[in-house]
């Protein structure tokens, strides 16, 4: 009810609450993932409607974009962050006693959308100054774990039990909203805005109006778009190209080579913290295009070791490329349309990439093109967007 939670240790009782929830929720997102992946190979869905099952997801993201900034500031942000964990928790639940699976993992998408704005806006109200970039990091951490996790356990389950993979999913998000009760409640951020669908949305597309004229923040909008529309594609892309390249057909695989552009990831944003400053952003540039010409490689791999080493390095470049960006936006977004409604449009730019890019990749493998030819021509179209990226950035 207070605010004294203002400046209070970075390990209190609510940042630990909240650290904690994250861990749990994200790592049923993972698992649940691939555990919904192995239940659509059960039932003999059709290899295209893979990436469908992650575009039913993210269009959650798209239609609620709007409105998720508003929800995470209009009530206490604990709460707000229960609820979400509760539809995560539902959908889980419905996939596990049969219902269609789309109709589940939308409900988790749902669920996600309303989570994301109140997660990081919350480490604000409860810490300030230095101890936010901290508490950012943490969260960060704890997810990077969580992905990890998740995603190996919900591979390495699905193999040895369908039903036991995706009750593990439902514990996991029970287990958030139980962690969600011991965040303090705090006062609302900002009650009492209109609710009318209105005035909502058009404040929405006024601020990104704002970051999508900004020469700056326009180029971080269109990199972590691109960045995020293409890690996500590769996620599938891994699931069929593992039997086909590698002739394994275990669900576990596809989440080790994951888990390992996870690790790389850390490794490339620790390098990119000590290299790059919001001043000199455009360094990152030369990795954005390498992601690409290591991706058009490593489709061509046919043995693990190699997969595993370009995999680590795709992600070393992708964790360099990529944070330099967000700190870009998330500093010129505060003083222009407040970090909330920056993230919010990031958001929504980063979905959308994310459909565009799944959308392309269900109707190549759909027309039957072959996998290796997807990921070599997906690693060359990534090395030459970003690279006129770069150059455009360089005209301005």
């Amino acid at each position: 009810m207070n605010n004294a939670a203002h400046g209070s240790s970075i390990w209190s009782r609510g940042m630990i609450a909240v650290i904690a929830a994250q861990f749990l929720s994200a790592f049923g997102d993972n698992a649940l993932l691939f555990v919904t992946l192995a239940v659509l190979k059960a039932q003999f869905y059709p290899d295209w409607s893979q990436p469908v099952l992650q575009m039913v997801f993210v269009g959650a993201y798209i239609l609620f974009a709007p409105f998720v900034g508003q929800i995470a500031d209009s009530f206490a942000k604990g709460r707000v962050m229960m609820f979400a964990n509760s539809l995560k928790l539902l959908g889980a639940a419905s996939i596990c006693i049969g219902v269609n699976p789309f109709i589940g993992y939308t409900l988790v998408g749902i669920g996600a959308a309303a989570y994301s704005p109140a997660k990081y806006g919350i480490l604000g109200e409860l810490t300030s100054g230095d101890k936010l970039v901290k508490a950012n990091g943490l969260m960060e951490s704890s997810t990077i774990a969580a992905i990890l996790l998740g995603s190996v356990a919900g591979g390495i389950l699905a193999d040895l039990n369908l039903l036991l993979a995706l009750g593990l999913c439902a514990v996991m998000y029970a287990a958030a909203v139980v962690a969600n009760l011991f965040i303090p409640t705090l006062v609302a951020a900002r009650p009492g805005q209109s609710w009318r669908f209105g005035p909502m949305t058009r404040s929405f597309f006024c601020a990104s109006l704002t970051l999508w004229r900004n020469d700056e923040t326009r180029f971080s909008l269109m990199g972590t778009s691109l960045f995020w529309g293409a890690g996500v594609t590769l996620r599938f892309l891994l699931v069929l190209w593992v039997p086909h390249a590698l002739g394994i057909t275990d669900n576990a695989t596809p989440t080790y080579l994951n888990a390992m552009v996870a690790i790389g990831i850390v490794i490339g944003a620790g390098a990119a913290a000590k290299l790059v400053t919001l001043e000199n952003v455009a360094r990152c540039m030369p990795a954005g295009v390498l992601i690409g010409v290591a991706v058009a490689i490593f489709a061509v791999q046919q043995a693990l070791l190699p997969a595993y080493a370009l995999l680590i390095l795709i992600g070393v470049l992708g964790g360099f490329f990529v944070v330099p960006l967000n700190a870009l936006l998330q500093e010129r977004g505060k003083h222009t349309v407040g970090a909330g409604n920056a993230i919010a449009v990031q958001n929504l730019g980063e979905n959308t990439a994310m459909l565009l890019m799944l959308g392309l990749y269900s109707l190549a493998v759909k027309a039957g093109a072959p996998v290796v030819g997807i990921g070599v021509g997906f690693g060359v179209l990534f090395a030459l967007a970003i690279g006129v990226l770069w150059l455009w950035r360089g005209k301005q």
